[in-house]
Parts: C-alpha cells; structure tokens; sequence
C-alpha cells in the first residue's frame, strides 16, 4: 500500500521521523540488553556465593550434630570391654576352658547384650579361640572360632586394648569391634569383644535424605547413609597398597572401587564443590563438608545438595537486580516513547481510524465463521454422547460377566482342597472296610461329615459376598486354625508335611475373625509354600507366631527358589500365577479375608525364599 503524504512536524517528515525512531530504540535496546547482561551475571556470581556460604554454616551445623550422635553411639559399648575384663565371671570362664563355668559365661553375655547397643559380646581364650559369645545360641555362634587373624585380638593381647572396624567373617555383618586384654601383659587370660554395629544411626541418616558417611584414615568408608557406597575409596590408591588392604580380610572381598563422587574444587579447608552420581537421582552438584571424628582416626564427610539452593538465590538475585534495573529502563524508554509519539501522533491517528475499519469488518467476518463451526461440533457432540452412553452400557454388561467369572473361578478353588480331601478319606474308608475294620471307618466317615460342613461354609460365605455382606469377626483360638489347616493338607502333602516346622503359639492366644477363613488363608499359604519346595531335599517351611500390643502376626516362610518380580508386582492381582494348572486366585481371597478384619499380608521374596507374614488383630481378653 503506498503512504500517502503526512503533515509536516518539526521532525521532518513521517518516514524520517520513522526511520530517526527506528534507529534511537535500536540503540536504546542494545544498551539495555548488554545492562541487563552485566546485571545478570553480577547476580549470579553474588547469589551462588551468598547460597554456598549459607549451605556451609547450616551444614557444619548438621555436621557437629551428626558426629556428637555417633560419638554417643561409641561412647556407650566402650566401658563394656574395661567392666568385663575385671569380671569373676569372665575370668572363671578362661580358666575352667569348659563346664558350668561356660556355660554361665555365655547366659550372662546373652543378658548383657539385649540391654546395650552392642551386637554381639564375646570373649576369646589366649589361643585365639573364642570361648563364649552372646549369640552362642544361634547357628552363627563365635564359639569355636579362631580370630588369631584379627587385629583387634592381636593388638588386644599386646597393648591391652584395640578398636577395629572390619566385616564380620562369621555374620558377614559390618561393625566396629572394640577389645581388651584379661589379666597382664606378662600372663593374659584372654580377650573380651564387643561388636558395636550401626544400623540404627545409618537409618537415622537415611531419613535426612542427604549422602553421610565415615571414612577410615586410608580413606575406606565404614558407615554410609548408602549402603551401596560401603567400603567404598574417596580416591584412587597404588594397587600395592590396594592389595594390602585386601588381604587384611578387613573388608571381605569388597572390590574396593572409588566413590562416585568427581572433580572437587575447594570452598575452604573444611569443605568443597563436588559432583557426586548418587543412587536413582543422577549426577548433581553437592557441598562436601569433612569434620573428624574425636577419639577415632575416622572423618565424617556429609554432602549437601546444592542445585536447588543455588538456584533459587541466583535466581532472587536478579529477580532483585532486575527490579532495580528494568523501573529504570522503563523510565528511559518512557520519555522515549513520548518523544517520538508527538512527532507521529497526527499520522498514526488517521492510520489507525483505517486499521480499525479493517479489523471490524474481519473479525465481523471471524464471528460469522465461528458461529457455523460451533453449530457444527455442537451437531458432533450430540452425536458422540449417544455413541457414548451404548458403549457405556456395553462395558457394564462386560464387568457383570467378569465379575461372574470371578466368582465361579474363586468357588471351584475354596472347595478343591476339601473336596480332594474328602476322596482321600472314602478311599481311605473303602480300604477300611475291605479288612473289617470298622473304627477307622467311622473316623473317616466323622471327618468327611465335617469338610462337608466346611464347604457348605465356604458356599454361605461367598453367598454373603454376593450380597455384599461379611461373617462378623469373633475370638478364634489361633492354635486350632493351624492344626485345623494342616490336616486338611495332609491327605494332598502326605509325604512333604516332613518340611513344615510349625511353632504353635500359646493355648488360648486368639485373634478376631471366623476359623473356616482363616483356616482358608493358612492353607493357601502353606500350599504355595510345599507346592514351591517340591522335589527339593532341603525343604523346609518354617512357621512362627509373634505377638503385639494390638495384633498376631503369623510368618510362612520357605526356603524355595523366591517369587519372579514379574509375578511379585501383581501378586494379589486375580488370575496372576506361575503354576500350570493355578487359578491365581489363593492370594487374592486370602487378602479379602484379612482386609475384612482389619489385617494385612505382607511378602519379601529374594534367591533364598518367600515370607508371607499374616496380620491379625487379637481379641481382647
């Protein structure tokens, strides 16, 4: 479109007045843009620093903080070494090397060690040989072991006391062994041991979400808030003495490899900028503060995240910066605009009176549109909520087919065990019968009446399901469900029951709920658990009842192969099973159970078996 021509003002004419504005706001912007450049990065530079300054003094804080907390946790097990070194008892066991003497040794380690935060106590002969434990119960007893090997018995026997953190070459657990001498340097007893592990305090970390961890004078990490990092280097080593170290066994077979954590750049003496690849979240920038550990070799390194700290001060730094600047900008860029808005003003005016003209006519001609499009979806919409309402109808139909599925499949699997059960005793009763023995058939004629029942229980249960209706939970006597469901397993696992090892519970112990379902439960457990072991020589099922405030919880545990974790993901998902011939409906009825009185069942599976723990509310005396 040509201009036409415009009123002449002081300014020349329009498209010089134009071309003279078109130049000042490039300069204008320019000058602007490399202000706010400058600003920007005078910002940044000032908010990471005052960030960083802040993450130090609150981290040296929690860095105190956390050493006092482990020196607590030392200082408590270190007088126990010093008080059993002058104890009679210690000093009747090394000399008797056997007889009662022991065997009141090892009961007054075993009380000693529930009461203090030591892991195990033990006390080793000058040979080396340990003589007495607190675990001296269980299958991983120190009785008997030559610990000859370890620095703490050495250094011990030859300058009366040592501490040591090294894996366990029994327990294969972790955790600082802290020793002292019995009797003289000229003619020592023995050595007594304390086991101090730090599971509690590596949890307490854990909770911080923020990397801890101790390393050792060579720089080994010993206590970490990631177990993963354990034994773990803070920096590369000569392999001569990477050798040493493990040789020593002092860390097993840990490979010994180096922390993830790169290119430190120092912030002062005490702490540096450190990039550290941490488990499940990637590589981040974090403020690595060291403090020693007192009365130990060891350091405490705690890393803080500073990504998101940083962030936001460099970012209110040039928000602040940025407020200051861009009023200014604005001012400037105001008396600009007026300036060059009296010499267009009259020119301007007449272009928008046409510009305006244009833009009704073509947003008149925009509503036309508009208003057909809108007739048109409204038409589609219509049309799609009635295509809707029949494929809603149609998925409703689905789910009652599904459901009803559902219901015949959980049917055919509550009764399969009872009605198996019940050939296996008219069989039984046919043999009986064949050499006149009538008693052993009335037996099996009691038993069958008596799973008849059940089925008749299990049907009435799941008629009250459909209903939308549940047995009312009353006091069960815990011991008979178990017995009750072991016999209905015996005619099925006859020659496997040998691996079940149950530790029935006390008389009178009860639970709330109906014995049939919960006798439901059990046996599912336990035939997952035999059908598991099948054909293994070691098999075995341990069964245990343990007893709270509020609720019993019953553990099923095996020593199979584990669940695969496609299959443990939707354990309790219907129709999931790895069986052959498996419904994968066990599991989720025996959940619904639970749930209807108030409990819960949790798993744990690995390569070395399945726990099933069942949680039940106890009835109230």
């Amino acid at each position: 479109m040509m201009l036409q021509s415009a009123p002449t003002t002081g300014f020349g004419s329009l498209d010089r007045v134009r071309r003279r504005a078109r130049r000042l706001w490039i300069l204008f912007a320019s000058i602007s843009a490399v202000l706010i450049v400058a600003v920007l990065f005078g910002a940044e530079a000032y908010g990471r620093r005052s960030a960083i300054d802040a993450i130090a003094g609150q981290g040296r804080t929690d860095a105190s903080l956390k050493v006092a907390l482990l020196n607590a946790v030392l200082e408590r097990p270190r007088a126990l070494p010093l008080l059993l070194a002058e104890d009679q008892q210690v000093l009747d066991g090394l000399s008797s090397k056997g007889g009662d003497a022991i065997d009141i040794l090892n009961r007054k380690l075993e009380r000693l060690v529930t009461g203090t935060q030591a892991a195990v106590l033990y006390v080793i002969g000058p040979n080396g040989i340990a003589v007495s434990s607190s675990n001296w119960r269980e299958p991983v007893s120190f009785v008997g072991n030559d610990y000859t090997f370890r620095d703490y018995f050495t250094k011990a026997m030859e300058d009366g006391t040592a501490e040591h953190f090294a894996l366990g070459s029994v327990s294969k657990r972790p955790g600082l062994y802290i020793s002292r001498r019995v009797g003289s340097a000229a003619a020592p007893l023995g050595v007594v041991v304390v086991k101090l592990e730090f599971d509690r305090l590596e949890s307490d970390w854990r909770d911080t979400h923020r990397p801890v961890y101790v390393t050792d004078d060579r720089g080994v990490v010993l206590i970490t808030s990631i177990p993963s990092w354990r034994f773990m280097m803070n920096s590369a080593v000569p392999q001569a003495d990477l050798a040493a170290i493990r040789n020593s066994l002092q860390f097993g077979d840990a490979p010994l490899a180096t922390l993830p954590v790169m290119r430190p750049r120092p912030v002062d003496a005490e702490a540096s900028l450190v990039s550290a690849v941490l488990p499940g979240s990637g590589e981040g920038e974090y403020l690595r503060l060291t403090t020693p550990v007192p009365t130990t070799p060891w350091h405490l390194e705690y890393l803080v995240p500073t990504d998101a700290p940083v962030a936001a001060s460099v970012r209110e730094m040039r928000l602040l910066s940025l407020a200051v600047l861009l009023p200014v900008l604005a001012i400037a860029a105001l008396i600009l605009w007026r300036r060059q808005a009296a010499a267009t003003k009259i020119a301007e005016e007449q272009g928008m009176r046409e510009e305006l003209e244009r833009r009704v006519t073509a947003r008149t001609d925009d509503l036309s549109r508009a208003r057909d499009r809108l007739q048109a979806e409204i038409s589609d919409h219509r049309e799609t909520e009635a295509r809707l309402q029949v494929v809603q109808q149609e998925l409703v139909q689905a789910n009652r087919l599904a459901i009803l599925g559902q219901v015949a499949a959980g049917v055919a699997h509550e009764i399969n065990q009872p009605v198996a059960t019940i050939r296996a005793y008219a069989d039984n009763a046919r043999v009986f019968l064949e050499r006149k023995q009538t008693a052993p058939v009335d037996d099996n004629l009691e038993a069958i009446a008596g799973l008849t029942e059940r089925i008749g229980a299990i049907t009435d249960e799941l008629k009250a399901f459909a209903r939308k209706g549940r047995v009312a939970p009353e006091p069960v006597e815990l011991r008979g469900v178990i017995d009750g469901a072991v016999v209905l397993l015996k005619s099925r696992f006859a020659g496997q029951l040998n691996a079940l090892s149950i530790r029935l519970p006390p008389a009178g112990q009860c639970v709330l709920g109906n014995r049939i379902r919960l006798e439901q439960i059990l046996i599912n457990l336990f035939q997952n658990a035999l059908e598991a072991l099948d054909g293994r020589a070691d098999a075995k099922v341990d069964v245990s009842v343990t007893e709270t405030d509020d609720e019993v919880a019953i553990d099923v545990a095996d020593n199979g192969p584990g669940i695969s974790p496609a299959i443990l993901k939707s354990l309790f998902t219907p129709f999931n099973t790895s069986k052959e011939k498996g419904l994968g409906l066990g599991l989720v009825i025996s959940k619904d159970i639970v749930a209807d009185y108030g409990g819960r069942i949790d798993v744990t599976s690995d390569e070395t078996g399945t726990c099933f723990t069942v949680h039940l509310r106890k009835a109230k005396a």
